[in-house]
């Protein structure tokens, strides 16, 4: 996924919030999935925009995110004509740190109309996917560190402050060593 079309994801799913009621002034979508990452950096590499889909949901009414995925989601028309989609999310679908909301990235212009997408920071996004710990999530994390776009330090700073089990939290501490030894 390109930024524009991210920006396209956060157009059209503000379009469909607004076609289903919605009563937020301002269509603010949360981009807590790898894509998250066009906030922060628009050119990011390659390697690190392979995903199709946003992971989104709306801010001030995440109940919705279920309308944005029935209707411009995988496998709907907006998926088979674009190649690309929104996936709407609960809040509870990334493990974040505290007070990150404070740190997102907005995106907003001309490409993305009544929306203003809230893209987490590269640090909080990248502890979400240590947290989630799957092999394309840890590539990702790799490719984070190798392009000097995270900072051990910030992320354990970061891992300290984000409610986890101990076990978790080791293991989590574990993974950034990995991509942070000298």
């Amino acid at each position: 996924m390109t930024r524009e079309q991210l920006e396209h994801v956060l157009r059209a799913s503000a379009s469909v919030l607004i076609d289903c009621g919605s009563r937020a002034p301002t269509q603010e979508l949360v981009v807590i999935g790898s894509q998250a990452i066009l906030g922060q950096y628009p050119q990011a590499p390659g390697e690190l925009l392979r995903s199709m889909e946003a992971d989104l949901y709306p801010l001030r009414e995440p109940e919705l995110a279920d309308a944005i995925d029935r209707a411009i989601g995988e496998l709907s028309t907006f998926h088979d004509t674009y190649g690309y989609y929104a996936q709407g999310v609960g809040t509870e679908t990334a493990t974040l740190p505290a007070e990150w909301i404070e740190r997102v990235i907005s995106v907003r212009g001309e490409g993305t109309g009544q929306a203003v997408g809230l893209c987490l920071e590269v640090h909080d996004l990248a502890i979400s996917k240590y947290v989630a710990g799957r092999e394309k999530d840890l590539s990702f994390t790799l490719a984070l560190a190798r392009h000097g776009m995270t900072t051990g330090s910030v992320l354990l700073d970061r891992l300290k402050n984000t409610a986890l089990t101990d076990d978790i939290r080791k293991l989590v501490r574990q993974r950034i060593a990995l991509h942070f030894r000298k």
